[in-house]
């Protein structure tokens, strides 16, 4: 494997070479499409049966179509087996999530009169149940329990559940369960990959169907999203892991270097890229770079260098910082720090992030973890149109209305107008004297 890290002046490089630089795993979804038919098929027809199959095939899991949810027995061993110290940090990370989340809920109903007598309005409701996916395939994510789950539970949520990978001894990951208590969530379910959006979407013998799910997840599971995407509101679109670090001649390579790797390490299908102006920042960080490795673990190693010694990941030195941001906003990363001695100059400038964290002391773990705002971000460039999972992805509106009589007399006859223009014959006599004369003497 490559353990050089790859080095591109942004100026030198032409329009196709530039359009590379955007490229995430998920943009070829072909083969991966293909291959997640059957599997979606199966579970389908064959339900926890497949479920049990699947897991023994794809997870390496002795799950049985008859243990495919998480017991209450399991819930209380999963707190026996994670330390007092780490259920306190779950504890505390949880806490902050959730009063960030209690901040985001909008009013649960209000109206504005238009005009005299003419009253429009939303009311807010919770969706009925949807699905948290928590992927586990290259480790275990306790934080996206946290993410997924708590602002469904603050959003009211009738029916939250969670559905992940089993391990290889058949359970599920005992720091997920203990989020997901925290969180006030009891459902969990032994299923991941394209056969558990499909049990999500179809319905099993075990698994509830719901019509939403939410969370990151491999490029399977993107897949799988889009191809029931008829079935199942797949959420905010959320792939593999992806970063740039963006920083000014005032930032300090040695530091940025450590944060580029913070994404990097998720997986060989992770982007992470630095995009400086600096020379100067840019040498500083690819000497720093292998010093880094050399203090992690062999495996998280070998998916940084697969990472930044790839096509989808190192540093990129522009010839100025607004090509810097240019680039940052073509791209529109799920994750985005800032590293500049006044970071805040440059926050207007950027339009398109799932998150932006401001200065060399907000480096991406804290954002996953520790802080509050939801870390379940857009990714594939998805932030051009897409926010942050938050408690708006779990509530929708219903337009309200009322009109007195009063009002009726001011906004029929533009109707009827319409209407008529429309070629909407019902349409227009409902608000014609038809309806004076069905009223009787009652109008």
């Amino acid at each position: 494997m490559p353990t050089t890290v790859t080095f591109h002046e942004y100026a030198t490089l032409d329009d196709a070479g530039r359009a590379a630089l955007l490229k995430r795993t998920e943009g070829d979804l072909g083969p991966i499409l293909e291959a997640a038919k059957p599997i979606i098929e199966a579970v389908r027809d064959e339900g926890d049966a497949a479920l049990a199959r699947f897991a023994n095939q794809f997870d390496k899991s002795p799950v049985t179509a008859d243990a495919i949810a998480a017991t209450p027995a399991d819930f209380d061993a999963a707190f026996d087996a994670v330390d007092r110290e780490m259920i306190e940090v779950l504890e505390f990370c949880s806490d902050n999530v959730r009063r960030f989340h209690q901040a985001q809920m909008p009013e649960e109903m209000w109206w504005k009169e238009m005009h005299p007598g003419v009253f429009a309005g939303e009311k807010v409701v919770p969706i009925d149940s949807v699905a948290c996916y928590v992927p586990r395939g290259k480790g275990s994510f306790p934080s996206v329990v946290m993410m997924t789950t708590i602002p469904a539970v603050v959003a009211g949520v009738g029916r939250p559940f969670i559905v992940t990978p089993p391990g290889p001894d058949g359970k599920v990951d005992a720091a997920t369960l203990v989020a997901a208590r925290i969180a006030g969530v009891e459902e969990v379910y032994k299923c991941g990959g394209a056969q558990g959006v499909a049990a999500v979407a179809y319905g099993t013998e075990t698994v509830p169907r719901a019509p939403k799910m939410v969370g990151p997840g491999s490029p399977w599971v993107v897949a799988a999203k889009r191809l029931l995407s008829d079935r199942l509101d797949p959420g905010t679109p959320a792939g593999p892991s992806e970063s740039i670090i963006l920083a000014d001649e005032t930032a300090n390579g040695r530091v940025a270097a450590l944060d580029l790797l913070i994404e990097s390490e998720h997986g060989p299908d992770s982007s992470a890229w630095l995009v400086t102006n600096s020379r100067s920042v840019a040498e500083d960080a690819l000497a720093a770079i292998p010093g880094y490795w050399a203090a992690m673990g062999e495996e998280r190693t070998g998916f940084s260098q697969a990472v930044l010694c790839g096509p989808r990941g190192g540093v990129i030195l522009t010839p100025d910082f607004g090509a810097a941001i240019d680039f940052v906003n073509a791209y529109a990363p799920e994750h985005l720090q800032i590293h500049a001695e006044v970071p805040q100059d440059y926050l207007g400038a950027i339009r398109n992030a799932g998150e932006i964290l401001l200065g060399a002391h907000t480096p991406i773990c804290i954002g996953n973890f520790t802080l509050g705002p939801n870390a379940v971000l857009p990714t594939n460039a998805a932030a051009l149109t897409h926010s942050p999972l938050g408690v708006h992805a779990y509530l929708k509106t219903i337009g309200l209305g009322h009109v007195t009589r009063r009002g009726y007399d001011l906004l029929a006859p533009k109707a009827k107008r319409f209407a008529e223009y429309e070629g909407f014959d019902a349409h227009a006599n409902a608000v014609s004297a038809m309806r004076d004369a069905a009223f009787g003497n009652e109008g």
